[in-house]
């Protein structure tokens, strides 16, 4: 078939575009699918991608197997791809923001943390500069908080097999793809997360918390922070009623319910549902030490 398609693939949206775009094209418009392991999440689809391209017959290929791509065809897509790709032409990236805002990594991430009221995905072609190129098309949804990460990858996860259909559509009856410039004056940038970004800052506000809690969840390996010089992940909280405190100290808990300890943020109360060990993923609920900081 003239005009195949090669799929740079990872996570749980590339899984979901492929199962979708199989059920409505076939595998026949798929030249090759190439995939990688991601170890920043806890379930990073890698398996789930390469064995439904094994049931489906689609030739699938490890980037670290072969960083050498040689391709016959010229047009490709991109989900949730971390490293330059090259002797591609026609080279269409999928990120997970309505650019030219939130340009970089993590957008998603960042984009819940700071409260957007809406969140979508750009088609972009790539250019020598991330996130940079000609806009394609976009699609947006506007969300309520709070909400999960997961939840939030689901919703965005139909936005992008909204313009692979209609990319892939236009590719397939031979169509020009032609994009727009972005606005320079509207751009910015989300910088990329390491695991210290990863630390709850318990002098913020508890709402801003209760975000960075939920926005770092599951698929992530969860918002940290020590207990006891021990490092914990934060995996469900609750906002509580703020009392006034005369010497408010963030990161001290003031309260139990229920054996849940009620910790003092820089603004408000934050009550720890769910915590476990960075280590050994053991829960650590219910304490029964009153006195306890959280650092």
């Amino acid at each position: 078939m003239k005009n195949k398609i090669v799929m740079f693939l990872m996570n749980k949206k590339g899984y979901l575009v492929l199962e979708n775009f199989i059920k409505k094209y076939g595998i026949d418009p798929i030249d090759i699918v190439i995939i990688s392991r991601d170890p920043n999440v806890q379930k990073d689809y890698y398996l789930e991608i390469k064995n439904l391209c094994l049931k489906s017959g689609i030739k699938v290929l490890d980037r670290l197997e072969n960083n050498e791509f040689t391709f016959n065809n010229q047009i490709a897509f991109a989900i949730g791809w971390r490293w330059i790709i090259n002797n591609i032409d026609q080279l269409i990236v999928f990120h997970d923001s309505l650019l030219p805002r939130y340009r970089g990594f993590a957008p998603l991430v960042n984009a819940l943390i700071n409260k957007e009221a809406q969140i979508g995905v750009t088609a972009l072609f790539a250019t020598a500069d991330y996130d940079k190129g000609d806009i394609i098309a976009q699609e947006s949804l506007t969300i309520n908080y709070p909400i999960k990460i997961e939840d939030a990858i689901t919703k965005i996860a139909e936005l992008y097999f909204l313009l692979v259909d209609k990319i892939a559509s236009d590719i397939l009856q031979g169509k020009e793809i032609i994009g727009l410039p972005q606005n320079e004056k509207e751009a910015s940038y989300s910088l990329w997360r390491d695991e210290e970004d990863y630390l709850i800052d318990w002098s913020m506000d508890s709402e801003y918390v209760h975000r960075f809690i939920d926005a770092t969840g599951f698929p992530y390996k969860g918002a940290a922070t020590f207990l006891n010089e021990k490092k914990v992940r934060i995996i469900e909280s609750a906002l509580v009623q703020d009392v006034l405190i005369e010497n408010r100290t963030p990161g001290k808990v003031i309260f139990f319910e229920n054996k849940n300890p009620v910790v003092v943020c820089g603004k408000g109360l934050l009550k720890i549902m769910r915590m476990i060990d960075d280590e050994t993923g053991k829960e650590l609920l219910p304490l029964n030490k009153f006195r306890i900081r959280f650092e």
